[in-house]
């Protein structure tokens, strides 16, 4: 399997089972114990061998794909700002995972994402959620909380393109929305160029959909 087996446990619990070859949410367990409930669901329990966990069950967890543009965006700001702290080790920098992921999921934009990468200076000072999107918010309450992180260390920016190419329903070609999407984390505090480095670098493994990539190249025009 490539998918991490969940099932509820009762009413207020979700059980956690990580598929093998999950090495990206290897430190879940961590980064939920660092949020201990502020901006994301709670670990109750948890076997770190098994990589198995025990987690609060977000009710009625819905998540935000359906809720209109701007809301959305503004729910996953403030979800996003809590969860974004200074941490250090056992999480991981992402920049020594980001030659070999460009390396291995090559594309059209690759050359020119590689070409920014050698002149980039990659932080590596905050703890970021890693799929940070629509699906992964989820309503618990009256507040929103985050779901399903793969932690590691990295600028904040860096959470922002899965933001951008979401939900599923979604193709980001949309160039006017995309720099909604931007400014509204750089209200928040965010660095706009690193935004933009760091969806050109990611988008270059993680999409190989024409019109995205094209879009994706011309964010630094």
């Amino acid at each position: 399997s490539r998918f991490s087996y969940v099932a509820p446990v009762g009413a207020g619990a979700v059980l956690k089972v990580a598929w093998a070859g999950d090495d990206e949410s290897l430190h879940e367990h961590a980064a939920l114990e660092l949020w201990a409930g502020d901006g994301a669901v709670r670990v109750l329990r948890g076997d770190r061998a098994r990589r198995a966990l025990l987690e609060e069950r977000a009710v009625p967890g819905d998540d935000i794909s359906g809720v209109p543009e701007e809301q959305a965006t503004a729910i996953a700001v403030d979800v996003a700002t809590q969860l974004w702290r200074p941490a250090a080790p056992p999480f991981r920098r992402v920049a020594d995972e980001v030659p070999r992921w460009l390396a291995a999921d090559s594309s059209a934009l690759t050359p020119f994402a590689r070409r920014l990468w050698e002149d980039f200076e990659p932080g590596h000072a905050w703890v970021v959620h890693g799929d940070f999107h629509h699906h992964n918010i989820l309503r618990h309450g009256t507040r929103h909380v985050a779901i399903d992180p793969k932690p590691y260390l990295s600028d904040r920016e860096y959470d922002v393109f899965s933001w951008l190419r979401n939900p599923l329903s979604y193709r980001m070609v949309d160039r006017e929305l995309t720099e909604r999407r931007i400014a509204a984390f750089v209200d928040a505090g965010l660095d706009e160029r690193r935004i933009r480095i760091w969806a050109i670098v990611r988008g270059a493994y993680l999409t190989d959909d024409p019109g995205e990539l094209a879009l994706l190249q011309a964010l630094l025009e």
